[in-house]
């Protein structure tokens, strides 16, 4: 097993290098770059794209100097993108030599030089070695800071959406498999596939009309993680106010978790009630609670117990934009989307490293699960 734990760690690199190098080259056919987006700022123009969608003045030569690569730059000084392409890391102040001083760009021995696509996601892959993500363009702070900052809605939504799928999904797919065909079963099915169909942000929405004030009851608040006076609350009011702040989102956000995990645990079951050892059991004079319980549950549950870390990862980092958006949530996903938007590259490839990473440790950590729960499993053999 060491053998295959080492294979898995070192094909790591691999595929985070190419995950990386595959985001960064499509950005770079993206159209409206960070720069771009603070020009737009600055010149009060609102969204970048209004200055490269093709408009009649598009292609206008630009006036006070401005470099016609960034189309929006109108009245800008060139002083002031070149430095611009400085601080963002597009180029560097290259001084003559001997030159003493600190390499500014108005000193005469200095120029402006660009730095190629290649050379700058080396830079960016060299740095993220070090666990150095640079900081965010628009923000002021890293970006390990601002995935910290915003990693307690993250955790609240994914993790109290997995457990509350697992404690409802199992016991209810264990009763599904034992009642198969019954009328226990078929309406439970048409239940979680309805649950399943309903979109997570309408079903939002309707939670929000009727409980949070909408149209008809004011009981959980609208917004927010925990109350403005949370600091103030002893830990029994801090305890109560965070779960009163979460019932809807998590909520919301749990609804469609029910069919997969839920027909996953009935299948199983059903698989594993049929099998020889099952039937055997019960002419032993063995009662239906033992079976099931004794025999078929730990391999029954194999899969759904093993694959616990990949769904967690999956809820944790798939957070809806539109639910955190909806609850006033400032999570993850709020903050890829904005990062997106705005073209803030420190955040949108700081964070696809750090997940990246995460994600694939993680499907390591699923394969030792296989193996914890079912000795018998053996990764190692099956490769050679």
């Amino acid at each position: 097993m060491g053998a295959y734990i080492l294979r898995r760690l070192l094909l790591i690199v691999p595929t985070l290098f190419g995950i990386m190098l595959i985001n960064f080259t499509l950005t770079q056919f993206v159209p409206g770059g960070p720069i771009e987006q603070i020009i737009a700022q600055v010149e009060g123009g609102g969204d970048v794209f209004e200055g490269i969608a093709g408009g009649s003045d598009a292609g206008a030569p630009q006036e006070g100097g401005g470099d016609d690569r960034y189309l929006g730059a109108r009245g800008l000084p060139q002083d002031f993108l070149d430095e611009l392409e400085v601080d963002l890391g597009f180029a560097r102040i290259v001084c003559a030599e001997g030159y003493q001083g600190e390499p500014t760009l108005e000193a005469e021995e200095c120029t402006k030089e660009q730095i190629g696509i290649a050379e700058r996601f080396f830079i960016m892959m060299g740095n993220y070695l070090t666990l150095d993500f640079g900081e965010s363009y628009f923000r002021s702070i890293t970006v390990t800071e601002l995935v910290i900052e915003k990693m307690p809605v993250s955790i609240t939504l994914g993790l109290w959406s997995t457990v509350i799928a697992y404690l409802v999904s199992i016991p209810l797919g264990i009763r599904k498999a034992v009642r198969d065909g019954t009328s226990f079963d078929t309406w439970t099915s048409a239940i979680i596939i309805v649950a399943y169909a309903i979109p997570g942000f309408l079903f939002a929405i309707l939670l929000l009309v009727l409980f949070a004030g909408g149209s008809y009851f004011q009981i959980f608040p609208l917004r927010g993680l925990v109350s403005d006076n949370w600091e103030d609350l002893s830990l029994i009011g801090k305890i109560g106010d965070y779960f009163w702040h979460i019932a809807l989102p998590v909520t919301a956000t749990t609804i469609s978790a029910f069919a997969t995990l839920t027909l996953l645990t009935k299948n199983s079951f059903l698989d594993e009630i049929k099998k020889q050892y099952v039937i055997t059991a019960k002419a032993k004079g063995l009662n239906e609670s033992s079976v099931l319980y004794g025999h078929v549950f730990r391999n029954a549950m194999l899969i759904v117990i093993a694959g616990f870390p990949a769904a967690f990862l999956g809820v944790f980092f798939g957070a809806s934009i539109i639910i955190e958006t909806i609850f006033s949530l400032d999570g993850l996903g709020r903050l890829g989307f904005e990062a997106a938007v705005a073209r803030d590259y420190p955040v949108v490839f700081g964070t696809l490293f750090m997940f990246g990473l995460i994600g694939l440790i993680v499907g390591i950590i699923s394969d030792l699960m296989y193996v914890l729960v079912d000795p018998r499993i053996d990764f190692e053999s099956r490769e050679t």
